[in-house]
C-alpha cells in the first residue's frame, strides 16, 4: 500500500491551529509511506469564494487514492456535514476510506432526547458511516477517551494509517 495518496478529511480546518494540525498529519503520512492532501494550504485566505474552495477540494478528491476522515462529533452529536459529504464521494467514486472518531460512545448516548426515534445499532455514527466504511473493509475506529480538544488527539488518525499500511 506504499505510495498511496490520502486525502485527509476533517473539521480540522476550522481549528485555530488547522495549519499545524495539517503539518503534523502530513508528516504522519510521510512516517508511513503515504502522501497526504490537506484541505487547506498556505495559499488558501480565508476570504477564498466557497465554489474555489469547493472546487480545489473536490480537485484533491480526485487525485486522492484514499481518504481519512475525521468523523468525531463536530457542532453536535454527529460528524461535521463537509466532512461527510467528502467521505460519501469518495466512496462513490471506488476509492478506499477509513474513518475515525475521538469520542469512543455510540451514537444514541450523545444524541439529546427529543422524541424522535434515534438509531440505537451500537455504532459510533449515523449507519450509512459506519457501515459504508466496514463494507469497504475498513470499521470505523473509535478513540479510547474524550480529551480536553479532541482534534489534538492523532490516535485514532495513526490507527487508519496503521491499517491501511498493513
Amino acid at each position: 500500500m506504499q505510495g498511496l495518496t490520502i486525502y485527509l478529511a476533517g473539521p480540522e480546518v476550522f481549528h485555530p491551529a488547522a495549519r499545524d494540525i495539517g503539518a503534523r498529519k502530513l508528516a504522519l503520512c510521510a512516517a508511513h509511506g503515504f502522501a497526504g492532501l490537506f484541505p487547506l494550504e498556505e495559499n488558501e485566505a480565508a476570504t477564498d469564494a466557497a465554489v474555489t474552495i469547493y472546487r480545489r477540494n473536490l480537485a484533491r478528491m480526485h487525485a486522492a487514492d484514499v481518504v481519512i476522515a475525521n468523523l468525531s462529533p463536530f457542532r453536535g452529536p454527529s460528524a461535521d456535514p463537509g466532512t461527510v459529504y467528502e467521505l460519501g464521494w469518495m466512496i462513490g467514486h471506488g476509492k478506499r476510506a477509513l474513518g475515525y472518531s475521538t469520542d469512543p460512545r455510540d451514537l444514541a448516548a450523545r444524541v439529546a432526547p427529543d422524541g424522535l426515534a434515534v438509531e440505537d445499532f451500537g455504532l459510533a455514527d449515523n449507519l450509512m458511516l459506519a457501515c459504508g466504511l466496514a463494507e469497504g473493509g475498513f470499521p470505523l475506529v473509535r478513540g479510547p477517551a474524550l480529551g480536553a480538544d479532541p482534534m489534538l488527539d492523532f490516535s485514532g488518525f495513526e490507527a487508519c494509517l496503521r491499517l491501511l499500511a498493513g
